[in-house]
């Protein structure tokens, strides 16, 4: 109060009083016994806020008003219920252990002498379970007893005795041992103790159920006091026995129920191909094309095994988190061999949604500096543009953007041919000269984006002129769904990260990949945190982080057992209970991903080049999205064929494929 400067003023002051009293007052309590190691004489049975009071008095520099006392239970139970109305049931696990529990008044009857049997177990009740060493009621908690681990041979070994006798780290050493042989003994106990105050809370809550006379208990517990906070496994262990004992609780119905809108069945997964399908047709169609969601582009690649010529050629792919610039040695023969060398650069934000001429005067720039870098600016270059957006082409060296998608909204570019805009660029720049052939993505992209292409019969695409032979057509099927078509299996989170976006109501398949997982999981934590389940009820600033989930750090508390630390990582002060939930929830929303991934892929034998970092990375991607498309093409054969940088590499092998071409003509 002296530091606080507030001694010259009256105050009302809130008393947790942390041991067993009789209340008949919310001023006064009358303390039954003494707990927790406390024996000050002169208190039991009397009041303790008249005691307070008097000392106040007595020190005579400050005066204060006591208008509450009340045990620590309750005060955890009244914190947590300020922020959570449902919460009524108080739990301290530390130095004591106790709760407290909102009871129905009609089933308080307090009989005569019965107020002092505060203690669980004081009357025998737990004699069953109790060992020897609880029964020691001495001031240690084991005095002169032999422990067990010393009494089995070959716990205290020969090295051990030459390890304490060392002059130097004799002592240390000692520690050390001492201490590996009593950690032996408290993993039980610690097991124990989390069983058994689980299990009496278990007792609260069924009464809480019964008191309601409802078949589902929905409550909340506010829980208090460093064991339940700090111990490695006691939170971990007290909440796996609580599910076993009361294994109706609404918590984990909530859960259940709000992670079953992300469950795809076998039906639903068909009614996606189905609808998949149906929009591919009309992409094909001429007169329906421009109504079409799948726009099914023609790329003008018409084969996938024309002679290459051989020679070095430069690839640049933009569209996704990774922006490269490739050299591509190819050499054709016997053999066919492509050599890489490539350099990553960043796209700034403010570039990615300012103006048009300044992002490609910025792909300029960084090719300028890999050219610099290799020290090759000095001939004129063949350049593959890998431009993973969607495109209208007109000719093998002319693609018009239709629509910026993946957080790209640079202004001036729309219904532009991004080759010209390239070339404009290079022009202005006037630091070297390039022959630039674009292409969209080859094969299936599981990353930033989500995309496909496949070998389409010429008759079938109205598009271009021609009947025969086959032609690639690049889906854009990330924009599947824009229709609406696909509302039926989106949840709630879902709308909200596409409300949030830069596209707002665009690209709904493609939110499903790896530029949209990471938020998905973010809503999903985040209510599950308002509700209580999560991180204490508290919603962290990285939590409302946006983005703060990349697609890598799903991988990552996916692919091992540290994801208690994963989460950590994120800034997120999580349990193992914690760690546990948001493990749950990414296994979920990627299952997802990957099944409606699986659903758009149906052809009779074909092999599927796949492309992308959530493939990759991901420690189940591929074997669930493998394992859908055959339960739902039993009749075809799709192998599927990894492919490293294979959108940079493609972009330079259809570069030297249209030079070859040119150079024969």
């Amino acid at each position: 109060m002296a530091k606080k400067e507030i001694k010259d003023k009256k105050l009302h002051v809130g008393f947790t009083f942390s041991f067993p009293c009789q209340q008949s007052k919310i001023d006064e309590a009358v303390l039954i016994t003494w707990t927790k190691r406390f024996k000050a004489s002169s208190v039991e049975g009397a009041d303790v806020v008249k005691l307070l009071n008097k000392a106040t008095k007595k020190r005579g520099d400050y005066d204060a008003n006591i208008v509450a006392v009340v045990n620590d239970t309750v005060g955890t139970m009244i914190i947590c219920g300020y922020d959570d109305q449902q919460c009524e049931v108080g739990l301290i696990i530390g130095t004591g252990t106790n709760a407290c529990y909102m009871e129905e008044l009609r089933h308080i009857d307090l009989v005569e002498g019965d107020e002092g049997r505060m203690s669980f177990g004081d009357d025998g009740s737990l004699e069953d379970i109790l060992g020897h060493l609880d029964q020691d009621q001495a001031g240690s908690t084991d005095p002169g007893r032999i422990t067990p681990e010393l009494l089995t041979r070959g716990k205290f070994n020969t090295t051990d005795v030459s390890a304490i006798e060392k002059n130097k780290e004799g002592l240390h050493n000692a520690k050390e041992i001492l201490t590996r042989l009593g950690s032996s003994m408290c993993a039980p106990l610690s097991f124990r103790s989390a069983n058994l105050v689980a299990a009496t809370l278990g007792a609260i809550l069924n009464r809480l159920r019964d008191n309601k006379g409802t078949p589902r208990l929905q409550t909340t517990v506010g829980v208090d006091r460093p064991l339940h906070k700090t111990h490695p496994q006691y939170s971990r262990r007290f909440h796996k026995t609580l599910r076993r004992l009361v294994p109706d609780s609404d918590q984990h119905q909530q859960i259940k129920e709000t992670l079953a809108h992300s469950h795809l069945t076998k039906d639903m997964l068909l009614e996606v191909k189905k609808r998949m399908w149906a929009e591919m047709e009309l992409g094909l169609w001429k007169q329906m094309h421009n109504n079409a969601m799948v726009k099914t582009l023609s790329s003008l690649v018409w084969s996938t095994r024309d002679e290459t010529k051989n020679g070095d050629f430069l690839a640049l792919d933009l569209g996704g988190t990774n922006f490269r610039v490739l050299l591509a040695k190819i050499r054709s023969g016997n053999k066919r061999t492509v050599e890489m060398l490539d350099k990553i650069y960043a796209i700034p934000t403010e570039i990615m949604q300012g103006t048009g001429e300044g992002l490609f005067d910025h792909i300029v720039s960084c090719i300028s500096d890999f050219l610099d870098y290799l020290g090759i600016k000095g001939p004129r270059m063949p350049l593959g543009f890998t431009f993973s957006f969607p495109c209208k082409q007109m000719s093998l060296d002319a693609g018009i953007l239709i629509t910026w998608t993946k957080g790209f909204k640079a202004t001036d570019c729309v219904g532009h041919d991004v080759v010209t805009l390239l070339r404009d660029a290079r022009k202005r720049r006037e630091e070297f000269d390039l022959d630039v052939e674009p292409t969209c993505e080859v094969g299936l992209i599981v990353g930033t984006g989500r995309n496909a292409c496949y070998m389409e019969e010429m008759k079938n695409v109205e598009m271009v002129d021609g009947d025969q032979g086959q032609m690639c057509i690049n889906m854009e099927r990330g924009a599947f769904g824009d229709n609406g078509c696909l509302d039926d299996i989106r949840t709630n989170y879902d709308r909200l990260v596409d409300e949030y976006s830069l596209n707002a109501g665009k690209q709904r398949y493609e939110m499903i990949s790896g530029m949209y997982l990471g938020e998905i999981v973010r809503n999903i934590l985040i209510y599950f945190t308002k509700k209580g389940f999560l991180f204490p009820g508290q919603i962290s600033e990285p939590l409302k982080t946006q983005s703060i989930f990349e697609t890598k750090f799903l991988s990552q508390i996916e692919t091992d057992r540290l994801a208690l630390l994963r989460v950590w990582q994120l800034g997120l002060k999580s349990t193992c209970d914690d760690s546990v939930l948001v493990k749950t929830v990414c296994r979920v929303v990627s299952r997802r991903a990957t099944q409606l991934c699986g659903a758009g892929l149906d052809h009779l034998n074909v092999t599927v080049g796949v492309d992308g970092m959530l493939y990759k990375l991901h420690p189940h991607f591929s074997r669930i999205m493998h394992q859908t498309a055959k339960e739902l093409s039993p009749k075809c054969n799709v192998p599927f064929l990894l492919s490293e940088d294979g959108s940079r590499q493609g972009a330079a092998l259809i570069t030297a494929v249209g030079c070859g071409c040119a150079q024969s003509l």
